[in-house]
């Protein structure tokens, strides 16, 4: 097939319910307007939670590892789904208030939207499904979705349902049209005989209606994944998947990953496998996962979803923690660069939260209530490098422009030298504490006379307001 017209192929679905659909949607916001909240929030939460976080890492007794993703233990172990469901099953035990503990902690990080799992790669659906019996409707009488979607509206956070296409439970998946994607039997035949894939994209689109269609308003769908050589209409009937979401949510962002070519942003498989580039008609952001791009993605939407220690899915052998001064670098990093950051907590069977997790999440938090203007609503920096730490910005209402200095190195000799030049009158703040710095303006740079001891460990931060008409960076190499 042509490219003209396999791009046409995914563009005409599209195109045809948006002039066929539902008056919602021929009226739906443009898709800066729809953007707008998710470019100002910044950070988000992220949650894997499933029948795996029982299991907890540990198979049969002996753990599986210690590094890596105990999401995907029924594919690291090789094991057939009823054999899977019979170990995992009797373990996931969801306590009764485990989704207020979850808003409680995101609002108290500062996360201004929480995306989690209503489906990984096992096929345990957490909501009611009438198209399913391996739900939590049919096996447990609880519709986890609505506990959790209830509890995040209740702390007044946006709330994106992350789904994957990818099936290893249901019977009619055929993974033997990808030798790219993982399934725990790659490579060995279809236990139940020739599947008819057909069968399972209807049952996904199925599904994915339900959370369309039960839980109100939804801000964001949070696609995975796609491979290469299986991927987009062949694989999901992407297009139609992705009108039907906007017919039933005019207001959803999606992200990218129903697809998996270059106009999608994907440049092969891996999760650093990623362009400087996204079409619009492939998703709304790109998804850089456990990294940050070394200059951001300039002219794109992107987000880094990244762990707290190696695992996505909570496990009991994973004891590699980032520190919290990390974390909250990280942060400031990835704002610095244009992106926002969904940084993943992994719960145990239960619900409960690891203690390491609600550590870092309130000291997240406790800097953020002192500068988290500095974070929300900013825009990428104006300096190529500075070598002391990260810089964001914003526009003010009275036309100037607000640059938040993050500090990580503080200077031993009490002087923040920038690459600046400014003419006129401006005043520097040490945010962190509130005091006001003298400043001296050189040719080349301005020269911030800070305390001699940083206010704060991870990142100390200085807000200085300038009239953009008589100030610019310089030197920013």
């Amino acid at each position: 097939m042509s490219r003209t017209l396999s791009i046409l192929c995914i563009i005409l679905p599209v195109s045809m319910a948006y002039a066929n659909g539902s008056p919602e949607l021929q009226n739906a916001p443009s898709r800066e307007e729809r953007m707008e909240w998710w470019r100002q929030a910044r950070f988000g939460m992220f949650v894997h939670w499933g029948l795996y976080s029982g299991l907890a890492g540990t198979w049969e007794g002996k753990p599986v590892g210690t590094r890596g993703g105990m999401e995907w233990i029924q594919q690291r172990v090789k094991a057939d789904t009823d054999t899977y469901a019979k170990h995992a099953v009797p373990l996931f035990k969801p306590k009764a208030d485990f989704a207020r503990a979850w808003a409680r902690l995101a609002k108290h990080a500062g996360c201004r939207y929480v995306v989690f799992t209503t489906k990984h790669h096992e096929g345990f659906a957490l909501h009611d499904s009438n198209v399913s019996n391996f739900d939590a409707g049919s096996v447990l009488g609880r519709d986890l979705v609505k506990e959790i979607v209830d509890a995040l509206r209740a702390e007044g956070l946006r709330v994106g349902f992350y789904h994957s296409v990818i099936d290893w439970h249901h019977d009619q998946y055929a993974y033997a049209s990808s030798q790219q994607l993982p399934h725990p039997l790659h490579g060995k035949p279809y236990p139940n005989g020739t599947r008819d894939h057909a069968k399972y994209v209807e049952f996904l689109h199925e599904q994915v209606d339900e959370l369309m269609s039960n839980y109100g308003p939804i801000d964001i769908m949070w696609w995975d994944y796609s491979a290469v050589d299986f991927q987009g209409n062949e694989a999901w009937r992407a297009s139609d998947l992705m009108g039907a979401v906007r017919a039933k949510q005019p207001n959803i962002i999606m992200n990218n990953r129903l697809f998996r070519s270059p106009e999608a942003g994907f440049s092969g498989m891996g999760p650093a496998a990623i362009t400087r580039q996204l079409d619009p008609i492939y998703g709304d952001f790109i998804t850089p996962e456990q990294h940050i791009p070394a200059t951001g993605i300039p002219g794109v939407d992107w987000e880094t979803c990244m762990t707290m220690n190696t695992t996505w899915g909570y496990s009991d052998h994973d004891h590699a923690w980032k520190s919290n001064e990390t974390l909250i670098r990280n942060l400031i990093d990835i704002a610095s660069k244009g992106g926002n950051y969904l940084l993943n907590i992994g719960p145990t069977s239960d619900g409960s939260i690891p203690k390491p997790s609600v550590d870092a999440m309130h000291a997240i938090g406790e800097w953020m209530r002192i500068h988290g203007e500095s974070i929300y609503a900013t825009t990428a920096s104006p300096f190529q490098e500075l070598p002391w730490g990260r810089c964001t910005q914003k526009k003010l209402d009275n036309g100037e422009t607000r640059l938040y200095l993050h500090v990580f190195d503080w200077p031993a000799d009490g002087k923040l030298l920038v690459p600046f030049v400014l003419e006129g009158p401006s005043e520097a703040i040490l945010l962190t504490t509130g005091e006001k710095l003298d400043l001296a303006t050189g040719p080349e740079q301005v020269t911030i006379f800070v305390p001699q001891q940083a206010p704060n460990q991870a990142a100390s931060v200085i807000a200085i307001d300038t009239d953009p008409m008589h100030a610019g960076p310089v030197g920013n190499k």
